[in-house]
Order: structure tokens, then C-alpha cells, then sequence
């Protein structure tokens, strides 16, 4: 999954990709690298970042989707987006999965609004919103209350008969540096639910701030993170860098082969 921000406080390509030429050349690098999925934000989720409204919301995506579906035949496009009603329009212009950092939480018409469109839905684990989120994060046990979350969730849902579904622990949504590591290592604990697995740690803090450095001069950490990540069960990766995550997956396959 190669991630497409159109945004201008993105913490790490934001306003790259806001007018159409950029957009259209770095949808085309992501697919040609081997991307399967392109997801497409128009609102920052960075710690610290403030919603932008529902309007402008739409106004960026509805006629970047239009262009992006007109371009590339076959492209596959999973919208970031909390809210039903964007989920709604973006959904009839062609976006084919619903990725929500909120599960939910932040709209409760998005499950009922999920089950009418008939369309695959991540739902992530955030603790708090992205504004606070990184205030002082605290668990009993990060890994198992992420899985009493997801318990509760995927309960709700499949009273709902939403059966496409896809979990995403939230990397750095909510969580310290200690806490994202812990949901690493046990990362195979999500295998319960039998539904594939997010990871989106991409260029993230918890890489940059271990190794001292910034989101620009984390790749490598990236790719470890992402090779981590496929061994320990990740089945999706969302990334900025698609072709050194192409890499890792085909490298950790290959091993898994010779097993």
C-alpha cells in the first residue's frame, strides 16, 4: 500500500503532491514499484494536527480520485478518512476500501455506512485523537488492551455482517516509543482474529527518534521495521518508500520458502 498524502502538514512529504502533475508522477512511481494499493489522504493525522473540515475534505479528494481512476485503469484506491459522508462520495467516484484511524469512534454512522457501500474496511487502534494522542500514552498492557479493541470492534461489525475487514494497530497513534516496540514483537498475537494485518510505520517517529536522526533519514530503519514486521505476520504494509518494502517482502517470502 503506497501512501498518497494531499495535504500540507503531512510529517513527512506534505504539500509534495498537491497539484496534479506531482500527483499523477508519484501514483505512476508507487503502481510501476509495486504498489497494490494507493491510499489517499487529504487530512494530516500527525501528532499535533488539526482536522481540516468535512468540505475541504472532499474538495481534495473527490476530483483527485476521479483523476486517478481516469489515469490508471487499474488501480485499486483505499481512501484515509474518518468521516461516513466522505467515505460515501469518495466511494461512488471509485475508491474501493475505507482505511479509518478511528474505528469508528469519530463518526457512528461509518459502520452502517461501511455495510451499505459493501467495501473492504481498515480499522485502527488510536488512543485519543491526533491533536492529544501523544500526551502521556498509557496502557495496562498495550498489546492485550489493543486486542480487547479489536474484540469489541469486530464483534460490532459482524453483528453488522461486515465481514471485509482489515486491523491496523496504530503504529505511533497513541503509543510511546516502548509501547509501538511491544506491539512489534508481539504482532502475531493479532493473528487470532484471522483477518490480515496493517502495518503502517513508514518513516515514523518511533523509527527516527531510536536512531537520532528524521523522518527524511529514515528509510532504512523503515525497511527493517517493515521486514520485522512481515516475519512477526503483517500481511499489508503502507508505506511511503514502495519499492525497498517490495524488496523486503520479497526477500522475507523467499525465506519463508526455504523453511
Amino acid at each position: 500500500m503506497g501512501i498518497l498524502n494531499i495535504t500540507e502538514d503531512s510529517f513527512y512529504d506534505g504539500g509534495k503532491y498537491n497539484n496534479t502533475k506531482s500527483l499523477i508522477q508519484q501514483t505512476k512511481k508507487m503502481l510501476d514499484e509495486g504498489a497494490s494499493i494507493i491510499d489517499i489522504g487529504a487530512q494530516s493525522s500527525r501528532p499535533g494536527s488539526k482536522p481540516i473540515t468535512e468540505k475541504k475534505e472532499l474538495e481534495i479528494l473527490i476530483p483527485n480520485i476521479i483523476l486517478l481512476k481516469s489515469k490508471f485503469k487499474d488501480i485499486i484506491i483505499s481512501v484515509d478518512t474518518y468521516r461516513s459522508k466522505v467515505a460515501e462520495e469518495c466511494v461512488k467516484v471509485g475508491a474501493e476500501i475505507i482505511n479509518d484511524i478511528s474505528a469508528g469512534e469519530f463518526d457512528k454512522n461509518m459502520f452502517d455506512t461501511i455495510k451499505r457501500l459493501n467495501v473492504t474496511y481498515i480499522i485502527m487502534h488510536m488512543q485519543g485523537n491526533p491533536t492529544t494522542m501523544q500526551n502521556q500514552p498509557k496502557y495496562k498492557n498495550v498489546t492485550n488492551d489493543i486486542i480487547v479493541f479489536f474484540e469489541k470492534k469486530i464483534k460490532l461489525l459482524k453483528k453488522k455482517k461486515i465481514n471485509n475487514l482489515v486491523i491496523d494497530p496504530g503504529f505511533g497513534f497513541g503509543k510511546n516509543l516502548n509501547h509501538n516496540y511491544e506491539i512489534l514483537r508481539k504482532l502475531k498475537k493479532f493473528k487470532k482474529f484471522k483477518l490480515p494485518i496493517l502495518v503502517g510505520a513508514s518513516r515514523k517517529s518511533m523509527i527516527y527518534k531510536l536512531l537520532e536522526t528524521n523522518p527524511q533519514n529514515a528509510l532504512n530503519g523503515s525497511s527493517i521495521i517493515n521486514t520485522i514486521a512481515i516475519l512477526n505476520g503483517a500481511n499489508i504494509l503502507r508505506v511511503h518508500d514502495v519499492k525497498e518494502a517490495v524488496e523486503c517482502i520479497k526477500i522475507t517470502n523467499f525465506l519463508s520458502k526455504k523453511k
